[in-house]
């Protein structure tokens, strides 16, 4: 019997594993392993490098990545379509859009199942307002509720029928943030009529989502002390009370400057405040061993998965069994005839 995972989602630093992390991986025993742009080249390499990392591990890990379409996506290519794109059309055939998204996502999905990825951080469910950082701009689906829940729903489901885990983010709403949380806290001033009413309700629709992704954001309505990820109350009473979210719940990027403290605190805290997975991925580092060091920090920092969020991580490594028979090659052409752009090739 392998041993228990550890709370956390670790990344590596290029194309192939060092001997460092072949032991990392080993003595750490992360849950799940996240893939950056610099360790995805061809569709071999990924697959031969998850091959490693399952080696190391000795057991089959669910493998995450960032494939929005638009701007974040880890693989160039094909390219997608962002999702703002499918809140264009929204507008003028409802139904055209819709499935847009669905095709996009479903053929997104079976290009990283092909490749082993059984994890997407993906959709967004923020609902952007004026004025605020365009960090998350065309990512998101729309700008109100009602159409941002229809489109991320089927984009959801079109991962889900390639084999793929959607992870909704950025929970409880990343929409109204001022200053990009790569760079430093933003703090969100509106009220809880106004949250409620407005960004909750996305997440609220969708939280029978298999995983969710924490905001580092303060929001003073509820706690202007610690951001999201570090509440216990925003966890506590919205995320898991009022939005009745119950599946897994990581935190974004813990490198990100919008925490402070070491790693290692900011894992601890994250924890604390009732995350169920801490996630760090070095995005911008470039030195293979700064990368290593940074993830046996928050590596060591992590508990072993036990009790709920044992159970909420077995739910979410099922809902990547549900796979139905598709033709990419008629899927392909059906998603160039309703989205006819250069940021649609295959």
């Amino acid at each position: 019997m392998n041993p228990v995972p550890r709370a956390c989602i670790l990344s590596v630093s290029g194309l192939v594993l060092t001997p460092g992390e072949k032991a990392l991986l080993a003595d750490i025993r992360p849950w799940g392993v996240i893939l950056m742009g610099r360790s995805c080249g061809t569709p071999d390499q990924v697959r031969s490098l998850v091959n490693d990392i399952w080696n190391a591990l000795q057991r089959p890990c669910l493998i995450f990545i960032d494939q929005e379409g638009g701007r974040v996506a880890r693989l160039k290519a094909p390219l997608f379509p962002a999702a703002g794109t499918f809140g264009a059309m929204y507008g003028q055939n409802a139904d055209a859009a819709l499935e847009a998204a669905w095709l996009s996502h479903r053929l997104m999905g079976a290009e990283l199942a092909a490749i082993s990825i059984h994890a997407d951080c993906a959709p967004v469910l923020d609902l952007p307002v004026p004025g605020a950082d365009d960090v998350i701009g065309d990512r998101a689906f729309a700008d109100e509720p009602d159409t941002a829940i229809r489109l991320a729903s089927a984009a959801l489901a079109g991962l889900r029928d390639a084999g793929v885990a959607g992870v909704i983010k950025h929970m409880p709403g990343h929409g109204r943030a001022e200053v990009d949380t790569h760079k430093a806290l933003p703090r969100v001033t509106a009220s809880d009529a106004e949250l409620t009413a407005r960004d909750l309700v996305p997440f609220t629709a969708l939280a029978d989502a298999p995983m969710a992704m924490s905001a580092h954001i303060a929001y003073e309505a509820w706690d202007s002390a610690h951001p999201a990820t570090q509440s216990a109350r925003v966890i506590s009473d919205i995320i898991r009370g009022r939005i009745g979210f119950q599946g897994i719940l990581m935190t974004d990027d813990l490198g990100m400057n919008a925490l402070g403290g070491s790693l290692a605190d900011r894992t601890r805290a994250a924890h604390a405040a009732g995350c169920d997975i801490a996630l760090h991925c070095s995005g911008f580092v470039k030195d293979p061993d700064l990368i290593l060091a940074e993830m046996r920090e928050v590596g060591e920092a992590s508990p072993e998965l036990s009790g709920v969020a044992l159970s909420r991580a077995t739910e979410a490594e099922a809902a990547t069994t549900h796979a139905t028979e598709f033709d990419a090659e008629a899927g392909w052409a059906r998603l160039r005839a309703l989205v006819p752009s250069p940021g649609v090739a295959a």
